[in-house]
């Protein structure tokens, strides 16, 4: 790729999702976490991908960092783009998902869509699930 395309590229990308940083030539290490993950993100966004897997997104970030990954996330979602959400905090995954499976011991056990999703759902979901594992063994 062109240096020149490059720094471009990466200029525009890090205004786009507001990345706080001195210059493109910062290394990521010495920015704050919320804007290490975006900095994760916007490589991610360089390749223009059809479907974007992110696994626990927000973990270890402050409040105002997880509202600007929310808003890319959304905006991804908005511009078509398929984003499938892994995370164990349930206000987040209630929050931001059209549709929510559960999963326990690496099996799909439950699927909500947004209109019927609940913290007490999904938990529902969960213990009737190890009830019926537990009379199995």
């Amino acid at each position: 790729m062109n240096h020149a395309a490059e720094v471009d590229a990466s200029q525009a990308i890090s205004q786009d999702i507001r990345i706080k940083a001195p210059s493109v030539f910062q290394k990521t290490q010495m920015l704050s976490g919320g804007n290490q993950q975006k900095v994760l993100v916007a490589r991610w966004l360089c390749s223009d991908p059809d479907i974007l897997i992110l696994d626990e997104p927000t973990r270890g970030i402050d409040v105002g960092a997880k509202y600007e990954i929310y808003a890319i996330i959304n905006q991804l979602a908005a511009d078509g783009k398929a984003v499938l959400m892994i995370s164990s905090e349930m206000p987040e995954l209630i929050g931001m998902c059209d549709r929510i499976y559960v999963m326990n011991e690496g099996r799909f056990i439950g699927e909500l869509l947004r209109e019927e999703v609940s913290q007490e759902k999904i938990m529902q979901i969960i213990v009737d699930d190890n009830g019926g594992s537990r009379s199995e063994k």
